[in-house]
């Protein structure tokens, strides 16, 4: 690291030369029986610890300055700071030299090692790193760390700390709404598991853990396996109550399913999602729509988030990559497009990037490594089995080797280091055949075909198998479904869609297949519904406020401002338990 403290590289190696050799040095430092020769200006350049020390806290007779709290071998890395404005930051020292250089004021160390102590954070130590952070500011490493246990709750659970845990740390982390689990039953685990560790000392605790679980989320069959067969809570007169009261709000929602799916109390109040879901563009009503609704899953609703700066775009690609979402390709119904746009969503800002070689609309995209691909689509005259890779650290596109088909109205997704793409139309017939295209060679090889031809096909990476979903045949919108294992290059047929589309959306949020919108042989679509691979069966989900097909998807997640892309917790209706009936959030 660089000295802040303003010396030159060519002067400090002069300084230190004459500290070492002892030449016009003023001052003592001495820490337990070593001692420093340093020449106090010099000091006093790196922290206003020294220079309050040498200025106001002594006389200008005093030559020797004993420092306490801090070891010699802390004290020596500090003075070579000074002079040669470099410290070596390592595992083995990092917090001890943190909380020598914040006892000393040299802030410059501090951020240093806040640096290093951020980028070593693993499940093992980010809960040790957290609480040693809590007394060093800026505090940044306290935030830091704070959001790595709610990021990776699950595998932090468990490491030896979070057994150590105070009950009201395990509270404050539990309670959450942004605690990011898969499921709510991770929850619940761990508290049992925090308990187990001192049961009885612990046991008492379940009162006050208990209800900050979100126990109408665990589903009535978890419950009455997992939460009724525990002593903890069968045994304790105030766990009962929780009990009953999640149970009456899950009998609420699966009732009353599709049009309830959560509500603000706390046993079912949906934590926050680590990733959204973007539905971006499209046909709707006739004419192409700018709309943008944004899916949260765990709260199972769209909201709207379009930004009308950006024009009308349908038959498109939409990306997300690098914090960014890029609108590739596309049509407006009077012009086929080859520009990409790229929408900044934390500025809510469109800016218009490199265009790409050819003019795609019913375009393929996808992003592997980094890079975006652009494949197939129809120019305003042709089919194509053009190919071009777009890097967004050079803001250029690239020709790569055309497919073997020519695609329109087809799909594509990339899986262990290779860009599928299935079905299309080719100007002529609705296509079952699908290729891969490696990068390594620049060549695509083709496939075993699709039982299905397909086009207006959604395609998705999943569980390591390319899923291939409805689409059009020639005849027929479908709403069957089959997915291609690349280590048998076999296609196997898999539980059928709900409702029939093609040209729809298709995207993977938590372990779940979604498809969104779509055509279905007689209308343009608002209806989502997602794929469970453990059952294999699709399922509805909250439907689009906007109806439209030919739209794009993309999953979104890390982003600072997420929160405008999710409803608001507190909006979400609360369901009066006496009289089982829904009031408005104001309510509670």
């Amino acid at each position: 690291m660089s000295d802040e403290g303003g010396i030159s590289h060519s002067s400090s190696s002069v300084y230190n030369e004459l500290r070492l050799t002892g030449e016009f040095c003023d001052a003592v430092i001495k820490v337990e029986d070593v001692e420093f020769q340093i020449h106090r200006i010099i000091l006093c350049n790196c922290s206003p610890y020294f220079g309050a020390l040498f200025r106001r806290w002594s006389t200008p007779e005093k030559k020797v300055f004993s420092i306490p709290g801090v070891s010699p071998y802390m004290m020596q890395l500090i003075i070579e700071f000074a002079y040669i404005g470099y410290v070596s930051v390592t595992e083995e020292n990092a917090q001890e030299l943190l909380l020598a250089a914040d006892q000393l004021n040299i802030m410059a160390i501090v951020q240093t090692c806040c640096t290093f102590l951020g980028e070593q954070l693993c499940p093992k130590n980010c809960i040790a790193i957290w609480q040693f952070s809590k007394f060093f500011y800026p505090f940044d490493l306290q935030r830091k760390a704070y959001r790595y246990i709610m990021d990776h709750f699950e595998d932090v659970v468990s490491s030896d700390e979070f057994l150590q845990l105070t009950v009201q740390e395990l509270t404050n982390i539990i309670e959450r709404d942004d605690l990011s689990v898969k499921n709510e039953s991770a929850v619940y685990e761990a508290v049992l598991y925090w308990i187990a560790h001192a049961p009885e000392e612990r046991g008492g605790h379940i009162t006050v853990l208990l209800p900050k679980v979100r126990l109408a989320l665990l589903g009535v069959d978890y419950i009455k396996m997992n939460v009724m067969s525990s002593e903890l809570v069968k045994s304790n007169s105030e766990c009962l109550p929780m009990v009953a009261d999640a149970t009456q709000i899950m009998c609420h929602i699966m009732t009353n399913r599709p049009a309830v799916s959560g509500f603000c109390n706390p046993p079912a109040r949906p934590r926050l999602p680590s990733s959204i879901l973007l539905a971006i563009g499209g046909w709707s009503g006739g004419d192409p729509t700018n709309g943008i609704e944004a899916y949260d899953i765990r709260a199972d609703r769209w909201i709207n988030v379009t930004n009308n700066l950006e024009r009308p775009r349908a038959y498109h690609g939409a990306i997300f990559l690098d914090g960014y979402v890029y609108c590739v390709g596309g049509f407006d119904r009077v012009e086929h497009f080859n520009s990409v746009r790229r929408f900044d969503l934390t500025t809510h800002t469109w800016h218009e990037m490199a265009p790409m070689y050819f003019r795609r609309c019913y375009v393929s995209v996808t992003v592997l490594n980094g890079c975006i691909y652009a494949m197939g689509g129809f120019d305003g005259h042709a089919r194509l089995s053009t190919a071009e890779r777009y890097n967004p650290k050079t803001n250029q596109w690239s020709l790569i080797a055309p497919m073997h088909e020519h695609r329109s109205d087809a799909s594509c997704t990339a899986l262990q280091d290779r860009v599928y793409i299935c079905g299309g139309f080719n100007g002529t017939e609705c296509l079952p055949t699908a290729e891969y295209y490696s990068p390594e060679t620049n060549q695509w090889t083709m496939i075993t075909p699709m039982n299905i031809r397909r086009s207006g096909i959604g395609v998705i990476a999943y569980a390591d198998h390319v899923y291939a979903v409805g689409g059009f045949d020639g005849n027929n919108r479908l709403r069957s479904a089959e997915a291609y294992n690349p280590r048998t290059n076999t296609w196997n047929t898999v539980a059928s869609m709900v409702t029939p589309r093609s040209n729809f959306g298709i995207e993977v949020v938590d372990d779940r297949i979604i498809a969104i919108g779509g055509f279905n042989g007689f209308t343009t679509t608002y209806n989502v519904e997602y794929y469970d691979a453990t059952t294999d069966e699709w399922f509805e989900a909250c439907d689009m406020e906007i109806f439209r097909s030919a739209l794009s998807c993309c999953v979104v997640s890390g982003l600072p401002n997420m929160a405008e892309y999710v409803i608001n917790r507190d909006d979400l209706p609360f369901l009066n338990l006496e009289d089982d009936t829904v009031d408005s959030g104001d309510s509670i």
